[in-house]
């Protein structure tokens, strides 16, 4: 790494932190994307959460050793530390390669670090420490406003929920009830934190620790949705699962099964970050599929792909 390359590094990340720095402030939003890959030789998408900053390094094609390696990636988080004003100690990286199903839901680490966020007037909890992902997909942003901009008065089911954040999302909203879905029992709790922490506390609010697909294979009896929220990962063999899940051969029966249990008129909204998805329209039972992915990437995200999304009518 050159000095040039680093200064190179440097000069782009302070552009684009003041610029997206300055629309966060507008949006009431405390967490963004503030780099994302811009300059191949960096391969890191950098977020700031609150007055924390996430790292993530992606796999380099450049070679270098293990002590080169060391070094540059030294310079670099230093170069985020000195740019975006924060310490050393709150700026925080993880290695990001291709993960398989619950990999990137696998604890790394028992640092435990919790930050409070704030996103559209709403708290959650994230952990920037233990963790691939922190709790929160900033880039989900637009999708969560569309999901509270509709909840009024529905009864909302939110399928591999992660931590809730649809939910918490939809609560806002004003949702008749909501039913919260993942098969792991520490998201499962996070969720509820997320819920307690902005007040939603009532017995309208219900959450499953089980596979999805099995509670969608047999829903329970008089099951009933207004709005859904589906949000599979790409590939999953967890030994908890009641089988294998490939999010483009499954799609159609898990859209079709949710479809199943969604009210007449009611929505069903599905998203997947596997980039060569491609829907199959065919046999869906929805009167309405509407593509809304380009509606849904946040403008801090520069990478157009980083998931696509998609509305469905009933």
């Amino acid at each position: 790494m050159s000095l040039a390359q680093l200064a190179a590094f440097a000069n782009r990340l302070q552009k684009m932190y003041k610029h997206n720095h300055k629309w966060a402030r507008r949006q009431n939003i405390s967490c963004f994307r503030v780099y994302d890959c811009d300059i191949p030789q960096f391969p890191f998408s950098v977020d700031v959460y609150e007055d924390c900053v996430y790292v993530a390094e992606y796999k380099t094609s450049y070679p270098m050793t293990d002590s080169d390696h060391r070094e540059w990636l030294r310079q670099c988080i230093l170069t985020v530390s000195e740019i975006l004003e924060v310490p050393k100690e709150r700026v925080f990286l993880k290695k990001r390669q291709q993960q398989k199903g619950a990999e990137q839901y696998t604890k790394t680490s028992n640092r435990a670090v919790k930050w409070m966020a704030r996103e559209g007037g709403l708290r959650f909890v994230v952990n920037l420490s233990d963790y691939l992902d922190t709790g929160l997909f900033l880039d989900h942003r637009q999708t969560r406003q569309m999901v509270k901009d509709e909840a009024a008065d529905k009864r909302v089911l939110n399928l591999f929920a992660y931590t809730g954040a649809f939910t918490v999302y939809a609560a806002a909203g004003g949702a008749k009830s909501t039913t919260t879905i993942d098969l792991s029992k520490t998201y499962i709790e996070w969720a509820k934190d997320n819920m307690n922490l902005n007040g939603f506390t009532t017995d309208n609010h219900q959450f499953l620790q089980t596979d999805v697909l099995q509670y969608l294979a047999k829903p329970p009896a008089g099951a009933m949705f207004d709005l859904v929220i589906l949000d599979p990962p790409t590939f999953s063999n967890s030994k908890r699962m009641f089988e294998v899940l490939d999010v483009q051969r499954d799609h159609v029966t898990l859209l079709n099964q949710a479809l199943a249990i969604t009210a007449r008129g009611g929505v069903v909204y599905f998203s997947t970050n596997y980039r060569r998805f491609k829907m199959q329209t065919n046999d869906l039972h929805a009167s309405v599929i509407k593509d809304i992915t380009a509606q849904t990437i946040p403008p801090d995200f520069r990478d157009k792909r980083i998931h696509q999304c998609f509305r469905l009518v009933k």
